[in-house]
């Protein structure tokens, strides 16, 4: 890379929240470049090329992007409202199936009751104080809103210290609707009496309010991010691995690349997982006590994907994404065997043109833990072995035959597949044993799972999904509070306001 300049912070990693740090701080005057060690940028928003279709790798479906809503605000500002999208269907943007039987998740706070009531008749009273609930919890965190900070509080304690299941078993004794009500937590990998009520109340009161497909795939964000990056005169590079952030007796000075170029910088921000971070970090100014910490810290589960494209015109377009449970229990789900696997799934067409009238491609996703496939873990992509492509094949196969019970026939109607597993997740987005959303959150030890975006080195901050919260929402968010450490938070979120206008 050419380093002509030193600069006034360089991002390590060009995920979601790497380039809207990018995005902000270049806005407002600083001189960044962002160092991607891959040869795509974008993170859990690259897309892959396969049989002459592409495929998304983690970001699949968004929501509240009707204009006035959070994320539209958030696109508004970050300039990316020429995306182009396409709605979920408003009568059933996800389908829940549980031991055989279908419920809808539908569109608008008022249609989201009535749809469900339909199959709960006798706990309306209940899905209604459900909805009143969740959106309290929105409402009740002010960068969930644009609203300023008084008080450097982003999320109300109260929801951090619930568990989800007993967030819902507080509103409703139905077990069957506390089931249906969870029933999309391969969004989140919800963990029963763990992970904290706020993240499934952002999560579904995210949704609720509308849902999105990106039309063409998730790298359109990233790439509308990165041109608009380089307007403002920012730089990003490609195959440029930070091997390690050098330090001075003070603070971090510099980052030595694995081609032994020297960057040097003001300031840091590691768009990394944080224990990938402090593995880069030799400085005794990374004390100890905190290394242990953070790599003591559990991580979600990964996942085995199937990326399907079927024969032409042989299967309809699905407006609605499929979450898909052997029995009525989801919480039970990460608890498979090899005999019963996979427990879940989740279904989606991908949206490559507007209005599509057949499904051109799929994704089918499973939970999958990673010492499933510890045994290769010393290998490289495309160079695993015949027993590990053997594994998957076989682990496809499975999923397909899943799929076929809620779909007969579909397999017949496959063209082609790929597949990818937690070590091709690790291997392309660095997130500790192909984690799919980083550190699990839990309520049980708040303090010690929320991750600060401030680390023991002054000017080494961090971003991503470990910070705040995952997802486009979540990422974003946690972007804005590492680009506080710069401008002030408020400053940034009128911003946010003035550009809404």
């Amino acid at each position: 890379m050419k380093n002509n300049n030193q600069y006034d912070i360089l991002i390590i990693g060009s995920g979601l929240g790497g380039l809207v740090c990018a995005y902000i701080l270049s806005k407002n005057g600083y001189k960044v470049a962002v160092l991607e060690k891959n040869t795509q940028i974008g993170g859990c928003l690259q897309t892959f090329k396969r049989f002459g279709l592409s495929f998304d790798t983690g970001m699949h479906y968004i929501g509240s992007m009707q204009e006035g809503e959070i994320l539209y605000r958030f696109f508004n500002y970050l300039n990316l409202l020429d995306i182009p999208l396409s709605r979920l269907d408003v009568n059933g943007y996800d389908v829940i199936s549980l031991a055989g039987k279908e419920y809808k998740f539908a569109s608008g706070y008022d249609n989201f009751v009535e749809t469900l009531a339909q199959s709960f008749p006798d706990r309306k009273n209940d899905i209604i104080t459900y909805v009143q609930r969740i959106q309290e919890i929105a409402l009740a965190s002010p960068l969930y809103n644009s609203q300023e900070i008084t008080n450097h509080t982003f999320i109300n304690a109260e929801y951090i210290k619930i568990s989800i299941n007993e967030f819902i078993a507080s509103i409703t004794s139905d077990v069957g609707l506390q089931n249906v009500l969870a029933g999309n937590l391969p969004l989140y990998a919800g963990i029963k009496d763990k992970t904290p009520t706020y993240i499934h109340a952002l999560i579904n009161n995210f949704y609720i309010q509308s849902a999105f497909r990106i039309v063409g795939g998730s790298d359109k964000i990233a790439q509308s991010l990165a041109n608009s990056i380089r307007g403002f005169g920012g730089e990003i590079y490609t195959k440029c691995e930070v091997k390690e952030i050098i330090c001075n007796n003070k603070k971090a000075s510099a980052v030595l690349l694995t081609n032994g170029e020297v960057i040097e910088a003001e300031s840091f921000i590691s768009n990394i997982h944080p224990e990938a971070t402090i593995n880069i970090v030799k400085s005794p100014l990374m004390r100890k006590l905190y290394k242990e910490r953070i790599r003591s810290l559990e991580n979600s589960i990964s996942n085995f994907t199937v990326y399907i494209k079927f024969k032409e015109n042989t299967i309809p377009y699905l407006n609605h994404n499929y979450y898909y449970y052997t029995n009525e229990d989801v919480w039970q789900t990460n608890n498979y065997t090899k005999t019963n696997y996979p427990l879940n799934y989740l279904y989606m067409h991908q949206c490559h043109e507007l209005n599509p009238k057949y499904a051109q491609s799929a994704e089918l996703i499973a939970y999958m833990k990673y010492d499933d496939v510890k045994k290769w873990q010393n290998t490289k992509v495309g160079n695993r072995g015949d027993d590990y492509k053997a594994f998957k094949e076989e682990t496809a196969q499975k999923l397909l035959d899943k799929l076929q019970i809620s779909f007969p026939g579909i397999k017949a109607n496959i063209e082609s597949y790929e597949t990818s597993s937690p070590l091709t997740y690790r291997d392309y987005t660095a997130t500790k044993n192909g984690s799919m959303y980083g550190i699990i959150r839990d309520k049980n030890f708040p303090l010690q799972t929320l991750i600060s975006q401030r680390t023991k080195i002054p000017n080494l901050f961090m971003t991503g999904q470990n910070i705040n919260s995952h997802g486009i929402l979540g990422v974003t968010i946690g972007a804005i509070i590492t680009c506080a450490e710069f401008i002030g938070i408020n400053q940034i979120i009128k911003e946010i306001q003035k550009s809404n206008w």
